[in-house]
């Protein structure tokens, strides 16, 4: 017995006609007669009366209708389902953010654009730091995630550049150098005014691609800077530059955050601080859900630009 079989029987029963059926199936008569008779001899029931007008079900063949419809039915429902899951509109799909990715305004952008042209997706999101998430990913327990500078790139994961901003200063806002204006414009920051100052960085570990560019930064031009703290998230960095701790450098789309507590200056001669955003999925993942999402994702990027927040 096969699900090709029930709907023969049950174009059959609603016909009430082999030949009809057969002309409704687009097929010939003979085959379906014998795939009737194939499905018969499996359940050693007799599932039609023949007569000269038609055919009618039997005892037995009433009581398969109903289950054939079923069945017929939940094969037909579990088919669409596949499909839809295949073409990557239903499904599961795992997403994390570091705190700084998600402060980006692409980050909430793109996520109402995936609730609003993929309703069927269900988004399941969480935040970490970039190592974890980078890890999170490659063992499969995410199918993508968005972060800043890479920390790694293991073998299989692909890091895809969705946007691009500068790299901004965070100083408490009673900082001398956050006092510095020329023709009542603000000055911005230069490296070698870092010389000496206390600075306030995320941990290696969450984020060792702008901390390390910075502190080589640094070194290139001579400078010293003090770092007093090493934190694990982007807003903690920024709640001890608030607090009077320190200075520290962070992507231009965390601006805003503690505005009555923190200036925010341009870091001019900063090379390769250009802060990024990146989307990382595994490369054999890229499929079903994970593929629209990646796929939404690139196309927004692509018509925003290379801006940032």
């Amino acid at each position: 017995m096969d699900i090709r079989q029930l709907r023969y029987f049950l174009a059959v029963a609603e016909a009430g006609h082999m030949t009809r059926a057969a002309e409704q199936l687009g097929m010939a008569q003979p085959p379906l007669s014998q795939q009737i008779k194939a499905l018969e001899n499996t359940v050693g029931m007799t599932l039609f009366k023949r007569h000269a007008k038609g055919v009618t079900l039997t005892e037995a063949g009433r009581a398969l209708q109903a289950d054939a419809t079923r069945l017929v039915h939940d094969f037909d429902a579990l088919h669409s389902r596949m499909r839809l899951l295949a073409e990557g509109k239903t499904g599961r799909l795992a997403i994390a953010f570091t705190s700084s990715a998600a402060a980006h305004e692409f980050t909430p952008f793109a996520l109402r654009a995936c609730r609003a042209r993929h309703p069927g997706l269900m988004l399941e999101i969480g935040e970490n730091n970039a190592a974890e998430i980078t890890e999170a990913v490659a063992d499969g327990r995410l199918h993508c995630g968005l972060l800043r500078v890479p920390v790694a790139q293991p073998a299989g994961l692909v890091f895809d550049t969705l946007q691009h901003e500068p790299a901004m200063v965070a100083l408490p806002i009673d900082h001398p150098l956050a006092q510095r204006q020329r023709r009542g414009k603000p000055l911005p920051i230069r490296i070698t005014d870092l010389e000496g100052e206390p600075l306030i960085l995320v941990r290696r570990p969450g984020a060792p691609g702008l901390y390390a560019n910075l502190l080589a930064l640094c070194a290139e031009h001579g400078v010293r800077p003090r770092v007093v703290a090493e934190v694990a998230r982007m807003l903690t960095n920024l709640n001890l530059v608030a607090a009077g701790n320190g200075l520290s450098v962070v992507p231009s789309s965390m601006l805003g955050v503690h505005p009555h507590a923190i200036a925010y200056r341009p870091l001019v001669d900063s090379g390769r601080l250009d802060v990024p955003l990146t989307l990382v999925y595994r490369a054999d993942d890229n499929v079903g859900a994970t593929a629209t999402f990646t796929a939404l994702l690139h196309t927004l990027a692509k018509e925003r630009g290379d801006g940032g927040g």
